[in-house]
């Protein structure tokens, strides 16, 4: 396995905020995958990410997801990587992931909270893409 990066991209940090949220729940089901890809492919924080590119972010941070500090690590490695306009965006992003598959699991809402904390986010800013969020994925 590799080694744990000293720092990642934005790109690299967007996306390891995603797979983050997505390894919090028990397991990473297809409808998250399906969310991951999509906001790759539509997103213009993503343009010009090609699948190498995310192949390269997932293996940076498959040992953050193995280390036993690897969240921690993790975390500043994300917020390091970010200017706060982009702290934003990975916190969207990790919503998008909980929202996915209609329900968010008690360790998704921790990873979340630790994920705004980490980034440093205004606890308003993080209710109001939470609640964004849930309206997106509200099913009629």
């Amino acid at each position: 396995m590799n080694a744990i990066p000293d720092q990642l991209t934005p790109h690299q940090a967007l996306l390891c905020a995603m797979l983050f949220m997505a390894a919090s729940g028990a397991h990473i089901d297809e409808a998250e995958l399906r969310r991951m890809t999509g906001l790759v492919r539509d997103l213009p924080a993503f343009a010009g990410v090609d699948a190498q590119e995310v192949d390269e972010a997932t293996e940076a941070c498959l040992p953050l997801l193995a280390a036993g500090d690897g969240l921690d690590r993790a975390l500043d490695l994300i917020r390091d990587a970010l200017p706060m306009r982009l702290r934003e965006t990975a916190y969207l992003l990790a919503c998008d992931v909980a929202a996915a598959d209609g329900e968010a699991t008690e360790n998704e809402l921790v990873f979340l909270q630790q994920l705004r904390i980490g980034l440093e986010l205004d606890r308003l800013i993080a209710g109001a893409i939470e609640r964004a969020a849930r309206a997106r994925y509200q099913i009629i």
